[in-house]
């Protein structure tokens, strides 16, 4: 799998500072796409379809962790720097994740120019200081706790909706996430945003800690009315048959939840696997890749369509 995850390990490349955006404590990008050819036919989106994309997820929240308050009354008094997490919280990778937003889902950072809600929304600002400390040393170095609290300003309230497991590599465990979050604005209504990103999660004294986030904002209007890379057949047909001219047969996507799985016979004779997960704002995102190998076994791969277009 070391294909896809040094793809993936491209998204915790470090930036500089003064170029880093930071929401919710991660890495910030909005979500782009490149076009270098214009949309054709097998693109289309037709005004029949669009309505699906206006509608915000359905999906289980996922963190729920922490319902009964008293979980936070030890941390009243305390900074971010006298705070020492419970061992239980951080045991396995995946514990990890689902307590941090656990406890996130109880935060709030609303402001005059952000506002929400009527009242004390959740444990106000209560959560932040206890999950900076899911961090590792080197994260918190990179991010200080006031950049980390600033990162929040104008979100009243966080659910975690996605959260996958991806392929291990030195000593790096990765996952996909997805969350929903309810953010004030200067109107004074609230409003649903959706994000999609990575969380990067390393071994530190036996406990797992958060090392690096990146997300990606979701947008609502763009996958409605324009571009075709928001679709997972337009995606394989145009990168990799027309670019690529890697397939003699495309054959019809699967679809379990969110998770769509696209098979091709290529133009060598090999049958190609690529996985997408579906957003809340219905784009399709690559997540992997694979072929079959003389063994029947499926191969992770990592071909880049863009350089198709160069050679």
């Amino acid at each position: 799998m070391k294909h896809f995850t040094k793809w993936i390990n491209r998204a915790f490349k470090h930036y500089p500072r003064k170029e880093m955006t930071l929401i919710m404590g991660s890495h910030y990008e909005p979500q782009t796409f490149e076009q270098p050819v214009e949309r054709n036919k097998t693109s289309s989106i037709t005004n029949s379809n669009a309505e699906k994309y206006f509608r915000p997820s359905r999906l289980p929240i996922k963190n729920t962790l922490f319902k009964n308050t008293q979980f936070f009354d030890p941390y009243y008094e305390l900074n971010y720097k006298e705070i020492k997490l419970p061992a239980t919280l951080t045991r396995n990778p995946y514990e990890t994740i689902l307590n941090y937003f656990s406890i996130l889902r109880e935060a709030e950072n609303l402001n005059q120019n952000q506002l929400g809600g009527c009242g004390t929304v959740g444990m106000a600002k209560l959560p932040f200081p206890i999950a900076y400390n899911f961090f590792t040393k080197d994260y918190q170095n990179r991010v200080s706790y006031d950049e980390y609290l600033q990162s929040f300003a104008g979100i009243g309230h966080l659910n975690l909706i996605k959260l996958n497991r991806l392929p291990d590599e030195n000593g790096m465990v990765p996952y996909f996430i997805e969350l929903e979050s309810i953010e004030g604005s200067s109107k004074g209504v609230t409003y649903f945003a959706y994000y999609y990103g990575y969380v990067q999660l390393k071994k530190e004294h036996n406990l797992y800690k958060i090392d690096q986030m990146k997300l990606y904002g979701e947008d609502f209007l763009c996958a409605a009315y324009h571009l075709w890379q928001h679709d997972a057949e337009a995606v394989v047909a145009i990168m990799y048959g027309e670019w690529c001219k890697l397939i003699k047969k495309q054959l019809p996507a699967k679809q379990d939840g969110y998770v769509k799985t696209i098979d091709f016979i290529g133009t060598d004779g090999v049958v190609y696997r690529f996985i997408f997960y579906q957003l809340t704002n219905d784009t399709d995102v690559l997540i992997s890749q694979f072929k079959k190998n003389t063994e029947g076994n499926w191969e992770s791969i990592r071909i880049d369509p863009y350089e198709c277009l160069k050679n």
